[in-house]
């Protein structure tokens, strides 16, 4: 068990020795947003456009595939 701890130490700080040498600049606190960016308009307008074919090949899958299911 101990040995386990031990690499689990050692793995940690190769892992921060790495990631400090690659530039030293390492943010650790999360997720960021920037609520001040306004969102593009052609993004959905794209959505929009997409699920036209997809709704119709729903309904196209929806029907009866064969006489007997009738």
């Amino acid at each position: 068990m101990w040995k386990l701890i031990v690499g689990f130490i050692a793995f940690a700080a190769l892992a921060l020795y790495i990631l400090t040498k690659s530039g030293g600049n390492i943010d650790l606190s999360g997720e960021k947003h920037d609520v001040t960016a306004g969102h593009e308009p052609a993004a959905s307008a794209t959505v929009e456009a997409a699920s036209g074919p997809a709704s119709s090949a729903v309904e196209a899958a929806s029907g009866p595939t064969s006489a007997a299911s009738q």
